[in-house]
C-alpha cells in the first residue's frame, strides 16, 4: 500500500534498519536512530542502483514523490539519475565558483597587467567594491537587471548620479568580461541603460577673456608660495596637458634636444603615447625646475617624499590661494583656454589643436594620420601660444 504522512510518522525504529516501501522502487528506510530517509531502487543496464531524496520531514512525501517522478523518467530514457545527478552537483559547484566577486578579481588583474593608470585602478576598485557589497557572492549567471539597479539606485538616492553610472559601466565592463570567457551568459547592465537620472555634464571652469588671461598669469608670476607650484602653473599654461598626466611627469621622458616631452601610453586618458612640442619658454621653465628637483625622477615631488608626487589638489589650491574660486578657472580649465583662443584665432587647423589635447580621433586610419600629420603646425602652434601668453602677461 502506498505511504502517507501519517504512516511515516508512526514508523518506529528498530535494533536493525528496515525499509517500508511506497510503489515502483520508492521506499522509506528507517534507521536505528529514528531517521527517515527516502531511498529509490532502480535497475540499468542489468545493475541495480540507488538514489537518496533526503530525510523526512526535511523533505515531503510529495516531495520525494516529485524526486522519484524525475528519476524515473530519466530511467525510462536510459539516463541514469545518480550520474546525472553528479554532473549536476559539479555545475552548481562550478556555478558557485564563479561569483561575480571572483570574476571580478580576475578582471581587475586583467586591467593592472594592461597598464591602467593607478588612478584608473583605484576607482575601478572602489565600484567593485559597492557591487561585492551587495551582489559579490552570488554566481554570476543568478545576477539579474533587477538586483544591479537595486545596487544602483543606493547611489542615485544620495544624489550620486555620475557614481550610479560608473558602478553600471564598471559592472558591464566585468560581465562582458566572463561573457568572453565563456563564464556568463548574458549582461544584465546593458537593459539598465536609460534607468538611471543623467546630470548634466559641468564643464570644468576656464578663462577664456584675454585680459582676464593676462591678470591670472601675472598672479601666478607673483606666487609667493612653493616655487615648484608656481613652475607648474606656468608650465601648465603652455603644454595644456591634463594635470594628472604633469603631475606625474618624470624627468626621463623629457628630450631636451628635440624640444619634446613624450608623454608614456599608461598615464594618458585613451592609453596611446602623446609627444608635447616644447617652446623655449617652457623649456626655460624646465631648466629651472630641474634646479630644484632634477637629482630626483619626478618632475613635481611632494615634499613629504621625493618618491611620491604632488597630490592632485596642489595647483588647483594654488589657485584658490590667489583668490580664482572654483567657478572661475581651475587647473584642467588651461585646456579649453587654449582650445577657445586657439580656434577663434584662424591660424590653426582644428583637427591639429585637438591632437594638441590628445583628443583622440575614433577612426583608425584618421588617428593614424593625424598622429604625424599636424606636428609640424603643432610645433609652431606651441611656440605661437607661449608668444601669446607673454603677450597677455606684460599686458
Amino acid at each position: 500500500m502506498a505511504l502517507t504522512d501519517v504512516k511515516i510518522k508512526n514508523l518506529k525504529p528498530k535494533a536493525k534498519s528496515y525499509k517500508v516501501s511506497d510503489f515502483d522502487g520508492l521506499f522509506v528506510a528507517v534507521q536505528p536512530s529514528g531517521s527517515r530517509l527516502f531511498r529509490f531502487k532502480y535497475r540499468m543496464d542489468g545493475k541495480e542502483g540507488l538514489l537518496s531524496f533526503g530525510k523526512y520531514p526535511d523533505v515531503s512525501l510529495l516531495q520525494a514523490r516529485q524526486k522519484w517522478d524525475d528519476a524515473r523518467k530519466l530511467v525510462a530514457a536510459g539516463i541514469n539519475p545518480s550520474a546525472a545527478r553528479q554532473e549536476g552537483n559539479v555545475l552548481r559547484q562550478q556555478e558557485n565558483a564563479n561569483t561575480f566577486e571572483k570574476i571580478a578579481a580576475l578582471y581587475l588583474a586583467k586591467i593592472t597587467i594592461e597598464g591602467r593608470a593607478p588612478a584608473t585602478l583605484k576607482k575601478v576598485s572602489s565600484f567593485i567594491a559597492i557591487a561585492n557589497k551587495d551582489f559579490g557572492r552570488l554566481p554570476i549567471n543568478d545576477i539579474s537587471s533587477a538586483i544591479v539597479l537595486k545596487t544602483l539606485k543606493k547611489s542615485e538616492a544620495k544624489e550620486l548620479y555620475e557614481t550610479a553610472h560608473r558602478i553600471r559601466s564598471t559592472v558591464g565592463a566585468v560581465f562582458r568580461y566572463a561573457i568572453a570567457n565563456g563564464l556568463a551568459e548574458n549582461d544584465p547592465t546593458f537593459a539598465l541603460r536609460d534607468a538611471l537620472i543623467r546630470q548634466k555634464t559641468k564643464s570644468r571652469a576656464a578663462i577664456t577673456d584675454k585680459d582676464a588671461l593676462g591678470g591670472l598669469l601675472r598672479a601666478i608670476s607673483g606666487y609667493n608660495g612653493q616655487n615648484t607650484t608656481r613652475l607648474g602653473l606656468e608650465l601648465l599654461a603652455i603644454v595644456t596637458t591634463r594635470p594628472g598626466e604633469l603631475r606625474l611627469a618624470e624627468w626621463a621622458e623629457f628630450d631636451f634636444e628635440a624640444n619634446v616631452w613624450k608623454i608614456p601610453a599608461e598615464r594618458m586618458k585613451m592609453r596611446i603615447e602623446h609627444a608635447v612640442p616644447l617652446p623655449r619658454q617652457a623649456i626655460k621653465l624646465l631648466l629651472e625646475l630641474k634646479e630644484e628637483t632634477g637629482h630626483g625622477r619626478l618632475l613635481f615631488p611632494s615634499t613629504r617624499s621625493f618618491h611620491r608626487p604632488i597630490s592632485e589638489n596642489t595647483l588647483n589650491a594654488a589657485l584658490r590661494r590667489m583668490d580664482y574660486t572654483g567657478e572661475e578657472m581651475t587647473s584642467h580649465g588651461f585646456r579649453a583656454t587654449f582650445s577657445t583662443l586657439a580656434n577663434e584665432s584662424g591660424l590653426w587647423h582644428p583637427d591639429a589643436i585637438e591632437r594638441a589635447l590628445a583628443h583622440v580621433e575614433r577612426n583608425e586610419v584618421r588617428r593614424a594620420y593625424a598622429r604625424g600629420a599636424f606636428w609640424d603646425e603643432r610645433v609652431k602652434m606651441s611656440e605661437w601660444w607661449a608668444e601669446f601668453l607673454d603677450e597677455l602677461r606684460t599686458g
